[in-house]
């Protein structure tokens, strides 16, 4: 993550939630594809949480990357669950996070708010990018940014990517939601509880990272190498992603995964874990969901 933002990061676990923005009907956006591709996550134990060790490493990936330890100082990775084993019944997820032309489809036909946060929302958050630098994700009208069809949805709150699933759910006669802490975690470790989706050791050729990103968005499904043991992407890196768990504190949910801003990249680990306010609308958040119905589309 842009360390220069890491102070601000504790302060958002108190922030105010962001008000919804209401937007004025025009034409509505062509999507062909309704139903996002999903991959099957067998019924099954995994392995969730982390060691010592494990913390241990993802610090030193900060530092490494960093040149100092403001992750370590600031116990970033204290609040990761122990590392332990635990089953799950079977689930699908989608491969990818939700584009801007799947949630395109939803605000053509439900005319639903569009990704977007107005200035003064934007400073009451308190975070380091001027709202300038949110104006590249954020939708003209109803129209999904240039050349962004294909780039994950952000500037969404967790609120938005419900709406989504419901949405979802009534078109496909099967119920859509956000994933659990563990059912996301699932995904990314495969059964084998590695470090990152891919293994144990840390690849910036492997994810969409500020190590060798173009420190943005990325069309999905660029990193084919990077896939979990369950062919799902992008679970590293690309965008946070917020969860259906909530966090202790009030008006909390937990966000996986690390984004393209974050470097080293001891948060973009599966069993690295933060909480930020439902109603946050950031530019690097994202959201993908899971259907508890075993039949669906893979691709």
């Amino acid at each position: 993550m842009n360390l220069r933002r890491l102070s601000t990061l504790a302060v958002l676990a108190f922030i105010p939630v962001a008000a919804g923005l209401s937007v004025a009907a025009e034409a509505p956006i062509a999507v062909p594809d309704i139903e996002p591709a999903t991959k099957m996550i067998p019924a099954g134990s995994y392995i969730r949480g982390s060691t010592p060790a494990g913390r241990e490493y993802g610090y030193r990936l900060d530092e490494q990357a960093y040149g100092h330890s403001v992750t370590r100082e600031g116990r970033w990775y204290a609040g990761e669950f122990p590392r332990e084993q635990r089953h799950l019944p079977g689930y699908r997820i989608t491969v990818t996070p939700i584009t801007n032309a799947q949630y395109g489809a939803f605000v053509a036909a439900t005319g639903h708010r569009v990704p977007d946060v107005d200035q003064a929302t934007w400073k009451s958050y308190g975070l380091i990018y001027p709202w300038s630098r949110t104006r590249r994700h954020a939708w003209s009208g109803r129209s999904v940014p240039d050349g962004r069809q294909k780039h994950p949805v952000v500037l969404v709150s967790r609120a938005d990517a419900q709406a989504y699933a419901g949405w979802l759910s009534r078109r496909t006669g099967r119920r859509w939601r956000l994933p659990t802490e563990d059912q996301w975690e699932k995904a990314a470790r495969g059964p084998d509880g590695h470090r990152f989706p891919w293994g144990n050791e840390f690849d910036p050729g492997l994810l969409n990272s500020h190590d060798g990103g173009p420190f943005d968005t990325l069309p999905v499904g660029r990193y084919p190498a990077g896939a979990s043991a369950f062919g799902v992407l992008d679970m590293a890196g690309q965008v946070f992603e917020w969860t259906e768990t909530l966090a202790g504190n009030r008006g909390q949910a937990v966000v996986k995964g690390g984004s393209w801003d974050d470097k080293g990249c001891g948060v973009c680990r599966a069993a690295a874990r933060h909480s930020r306010p439902e109603g946050l609308k950031h530019i690097l958040i994202g959201f993908r969901l899971v259907t508890d119905s075993l039949a669906g589309t893979s691709r």
